[in-house]
């Protein structure tokens, strides 16, 4: 797993170095090794698996925002839950994001669906399972990276006055790993069609984030650029 670690920042390396050589990991490897020999395509491309791990470093997380495994059409997923690579039209799910923020904060609509400054502002855009598929949601979440994520989600627990955002039933579960009260837990329905509306549009995570960071002297995130 070396070669893929490299993409790791190194600010991570105390909290996930015993983790690439424990058993799971190197079956993870052992499949996607057999995947690429096989011409066998996997989402995102291996250089951008660990991309939320390498753009947000363990020091600058203020938001961790879970999602649950990589989009699974061409040319979407690059290694950022819920983010779109530049010019490839936003999953509805993202959508529904965006308009939660324009709703949440009075601005316009975001027009890009690349979330990488987020990330590079210190949102952590964790998927808890980081590979799939293609037009297979799902289809990797038996190998074993959820212990992984789990991983990084208790160690940014480990930091004080970090704002986790759990949208869905998948993320909310993920609550049960956190424990210090000096963060906030945000919790909502998932931003699909399918559950938006009972819950999502309207929960304002966006502006309490904010407030909640302001409040302890934390620079916010600029959720439109």
């Amino acid at each position: 797993m070396s070669n893929l670690y490299k993409g790791v920042d190194v600010s991570w390396k105390p909290f996930l170095e015993d983790e690439f050589q424990k058993k799971y990991m190197e079956e993870i490897k052992t499949f996607l090794i057999k995947c690429s020999k096989n011409n066998e395509v996997i989402y995102p491309h291996p250089i951008d698996i660990f991309r939320s791990l390498e753009l947000t470093t363990f020091d600058n997380v203020k938001v961790v925002i879970l999602g649950q495994d990589p989009y699974h059409g061409p040319n979407q997923a690059h290694g950022l839950a819920f983010s779109v690579k530049k010019n490839v039209s936003k999953p509805p799910s993202l959508k529904n994001i965006f308009k939660e923020i324009s709703e949440d904060l009075k601005i316009e609509k975001r027009s890009s669906g690349d979330l990488t400054n987020w990330a590079k502002q210190g949102v952590l855009l964790l998927n808890t399972c980081l590979t799939v598929s293609p037009g297979r949601p799902g289809s990797h979440s038996h190998l074993g990276w959820q212990e992984f994520t789990d991983s990084v989600i208790k160690a940014v627990d480990t930091k004080d006055r970090v704002v986790f955002i759990l949208w869905g039933s998948y993320a909310r579960k993920k609550k049960e790993l956190l424990s210090n009260n000096k963060n906030l837990i945000l919790e909502a329905p998932h931003p699909s069609p399918l559950s938006a509306h009972r819950g999502f549009f309207g929960c304002k995570h966006f502006s309490k984030t904010n407030q909640f960071l302001h409040k302890h002297e934390i620079k916010d995130i600029d959720w439109i650029s």
